[in-house]
């Protein structure tokens, strides 16, 4: 129902700022088209693929292409999905956007607009292996249900390393966590080392860091914060992962 996972679309007020941070990290820029008409860059780790517009977006927004999109706009309809935004025209870049029922941005797109990096899917940052994009939900069934009519699978509610309740495609790994837990949208990194790591990132100026969410310790796991507000959780792994 979706298509292909694309990005995950962060709007900025200033994408220098925003390239220099994740660059500082280990992430390296693809190669952007001429798609959008307001500064866009995309910045990867390999694995995770970050588009910085510095424009007005409803972000962080999970962004698919999806091939004769404005024809897909029904089947979305059927399935009870209201959309926000239906841009259908021979004479415009053709997109789709609506959001879950926890509020979260979705677009569907007629086309890419980077072209792939030349980085290895296995390769990681500085921050260590990317994990998914974790959301809050205060009706987590709720939300699953959603994600899963457009396809996503769900797996086991888990405990570690956070409470959380995985989707899949084989694209794309989603999370849903509750809001107690924490409010805001989560990129999420592991590593056997995250002590070492994180370290190193504070050596980088890398900051700022904040506690992690509640019930995870302070040691080995930490809140990174990009200029435009995007939270990265670094969390230690454990036998308990994948």
């Amino acid at each position: 129902m979706l298509g292909r996972f694309l990005e995950i679309g962060i709007a900025t007020a200033d994408i220098r700022a925003s390239v220099e941070f994740y660059e500082r990290l280990g992430f390296t820029q693809a190669q952007t088209g001429d798609t959008w008409p307001h500064p866009y860059g995309v910045l990867t780790d390999g694995r995770l693929y970050i588009g910085l517009h510095q424009s007005r977006l409803d972000s962080p927004a999970l962004t698919f292409v999806r091939p004769d999109v404005a024809r897909h706009a029904t089947a979305l309809q059927r399935l009870g999905v209201e959309l926000t935004r239906i841009s259908a025209d021979s004479e415009v870049f053709n997109e789709l956007a609506f959001r879950d029922p926890a509020g979260h941005s979705v677009r569907l797109l007629e086309a890419r607009t980077y072209s792939p990096a030349d980085r290895p899917t296995g390769d990681s940052s500085l921050c260590g292996r990317f994990l998914g994009i974790s959301l809050p939900a205060a009706d987590v069934a709720q939300v699953s249900g959603f994600w899963q009519a457009l396809g996503l699978a769900a797996a086991e509610e888990a405990a570690q390393p956070y409470p959380h309740l995985p989707l899949r495609s084989d694209d794309l790994d989603l999370a849903l966590h509750g809001q107690r837990f924490f409010a805001e949208p989560l990129l999420v990194f592991r590593d056997r080392d995250m002590t070492a790591r994180i370290a190193r990132l504070r050596e980088l100026g890398a900051g700022p860091f904040e506690p992690p969410p509640r019930g995870l310790g302070t040691h080995a796991n930490a809140l990174l914060r990009a200029p435009e507000g995007t939270a990265l959780m670094l969390l230690q792994d454990s036998d308990h992962l994948p």
